[in-house]
């Protein structure tokens, strides 16, 4: 993610493994990435995630989606947020948001996948249409997590102060949609 002289929490993370994850799911978050040139979503950082049974993946950090490949995708074993750790399986670290993403799939039963996009343009032009956080939050927080919860009950797209959007549904496919009408109808 990008910093933006914003401060971050950086988690402490455990390989449970290296070896790439061979989650069937894996496929899924590729080729919503590709997705994004199709979208015409440019100078943007992302975020994506979907839940695997009890556990998460999520690309790695400085990673571009449009081109993951599968050892840019990193299976998250369990996160705990009170000492900052993350158990994972991959061959890189995760995004700074695997904190934010773990608790926002664990705290709502209707939320199997998330995306964040990090684009100051994509705010300011969806930040009329959609709730908005109250105030900007260091990345990787729980203060973040329930910043993003508070504002996700009354929409499952919202904008991020100052930063971007990030939408929430069960699955890849019900956010590309939602994508595809906010980039629409910002427009």
């Amino acid at each position: 993610m990008t910093e933006e002289n914003l401060p971050y929490a950086l988690f402490q993370t455990f390989f449970v493994s290296r070896e790439i994850s061979i989650s069937p799911m894996i496929v899924d978050i590729i080729k919503f990435g590709k997705k994004f040139e199709e979208l015409k979503i440019k100078e943007a950082e992302c975020s994506i995630s979907l839940s695997y049974g009890k556990r998460l993946l999520i690309n790695a950090r400085d990673v571009d989606v449009k081109h993951m490949k599968q050892q840019d995708i990193v299976e998250i074993v369990d996160h705990d947020p009170i000492k900052n750790i993350v158990l994972a399986i991959g061959k890189k670290y995760p995004c700074i948001e695997t904190p934010v993403h773990w608790i926002i799939q664990k705290a709502r039963h209707d939320v199997n996948a998330v995306v964040e996009i990090t684009s100051k343009k994509l705010f300011q032009t969806c930040c009329t249409h959609l709730p908005v956080t109250e105030k900007k939050v260091p990345y990787g927080t729980i203060d973040r997590a329930k910043a993003v919860l508070k504002t996700l009950q009354d929409s499952k797209n919202i904008c991020m102060q100052d930063e971007g959007i990030l939408l929430v549904g069960l699955h890849l496919k019900e956010i590309e949609d939602s994508l595809i009408k906010i980039t629409r109808g910002c427009r």
